[in-house]
């Protein structure tokens, strides 16, 4: 197989060593060249690169390259496949877009919420700008994208590039679901087919078969709901947060039990039982600051100190062998099935043809092939036409400026429905987001 050329954008990211130890892991399947990290913040990213290239060292010799810059035109010259995984303003600004809702009692979430739309307003632009920078020096590139909000992402992405036909939006959540039920099945999640739809975050999976035709969806439901459901993807098995996500699924399923659910749904559906649980000092953003990124910045500076990973506990994650695997499916034609995100057009056929729907599609070198769904049942559409026009609008937001777009936004969420809670958070979340946002009029 032809060696690739792969850039990941994000290289100080606190995940960029579970794609990395993916990479090693699926070197057969997507061998590699050259492997370049690029970020705006050389200081974070040096440690992680630093770290990897010890890694790299002793897994991976017969790499030829591995840098690390800050400089667009190293990054993105003779690149193949670039990965995307971009947080604007950090951690920091997470936590405000977590705690700013709960003021008001509302579900405070990275993704959902008016956390996704404050996260997805900061997104927007720099999104926009580096797809812009990396097809100034390459049109044929495979861009994957998981940068979050992933659906309003990924929704004023197609607006700005409508005939990029080499760049794909990407989520990792339908496969660390999947991940779960296969461990329960005591099946490996790469010999399972799923057949999913709805909008990113916000999907259910209507069957789950393995590769020989037999199918496990009754037997999943039956098993979560007599034995629990837990999260198993090594990420976040032990996270307590997760955890009660998980848990959380289960209810669902018990609730709706058409389809199985998937977990981000929690936030819509008992969105006032969520908001009360959490603690506006200890929101998820605390928490990962303190959990995930204060473990793996500790491996790291134990790795560069000793210039060694003996005694260091690295493992790929079905995360990072999601994305590997993807992109191999496409530069090489294995026509390999992955759920991932692509315009409607009739896939769904009772929504909007211009919606970015979330649906299994088989990856071919010629881009994604979708499989058809069809009409969906009343509840589910009604539940997912509400969700895309708050994503419409929020990007009708940013590109028109436009405070009564966020306005409208923030209140058809079902997370907020209330006019005057939104105002006060969209009000919030204005002030704190200066430089960040362009400005509302």
């Amino acid at each position: 197989m032809e060696k690739k050329n792969l850039v990941i954008v994000g290289g100080g990211s606190t995940y960029t060593l579970g794609i990395v130890m993916s990479l090693i892991a699926e070197k057969e399947t997507l061998p590699l060249n050259k492997l370049v990290f690029y970020d705006t913040d050389a200081e974070r990213q040096e440690k992680i690169a630093k770290a990897t290239a010890v890694i790299l060292k002793e897994r991976y010799p017969e790499l030829e390259t591995f840098e690390y810059t800050t400089d667009k035109s190293k990054a993105f010259t003779d690149m193949d496949v670039a990965f995307l995984q971009i947080r604007t303003g950090g951690l920091k600004m997470r936590e405000k877009d977590e705690q700013i809702p709960l003021k008001y009692g509302v579900v405070g979430q990275e993704t959902c919420g008016p956390g996704g739309m404050a996260y997805g307003m900061r997104s927007i632009p720099d999104m926009i700008e580096l797809i812009h920078d990396i097809r100034s020096y390459t049109d044929d590139a495979w861009i994957l994208n998981y940068t979050n909000p992933a659906a309003i992402v990924a929704e004023a992405l197609q607006r700005e590039f409508p005939e990029d036909d080499r760049l794909l939006n990407i989520c990792d959540m339908p496969i660390a679901i999947m991940k779960s039920y296969a461990d329960m099945l005591g099946k490996d999640v790469w010999d399972l087919v799923p057949e999913y739809f709805g909008l990113n975050h916000f999907g259910w999976f209507t069957k789950i078969e393995d590769k020989d035709g037999t199918d496990y969806t009754e037997v999943i439901k039956e098993k979560i709901i007599n034995e629990g459901f837990v999260p198993t993807d090594e990420e976040i098995a032990n996270d307590e947060s997760w955890k009660k996500t998980f848990a959380q699924a289960r209810k669902m399923l018990m609730d709706f039990p058409e389809f199985l659910p998937n977990t981000y749904l929690q936030y819509y559906l008992y969105p006032e039982a969520l908001a009360a649980k959490e603690v506006p000092d200890n929101t998820r953003a605390r928490q990962v600051i303190n959990g995930r990124q204060r473990r793996v910045h500790d491996q790291c500076d134990h790795i560069i100190s000793t210039q060694s990973t003996e005694g260091i506990e690295l493992t790929d994650d079905v995360h990072g062998v999601y994305m590997v695997k993807a992109a191999a499916s496409l530069m090489y034609h294995m026509n390999e099935i992955y759920i991932v995100m692509v315009k409607n057009n009739g896939i769904i056929s009772n929504i909007p043809h211009d919606a970015m729907v979330e649906v299994p599609a088989m990856l071919a070198r010629s881009g994604p092939r979708p499989f058809s769904v069809g009409e969906v049942p009343t509840f589910y559409k009604g539940m997912m036409e509400n969700q895309l026009a708050y994503e419409k609008l929020v990007v009708d937001a940013y590109f028109e400026k436009s405070y009564n777009k966020a306005l409208q936004a923030l209140t058809l969420n079902r997370t907020v429905t209330d006019v005057e809670k939104a105002k006060l958070i969209l009000d919030d979340l204005i002030e704190e987001n200066k430089g960040y946002w362009p400005e509302l009029h």
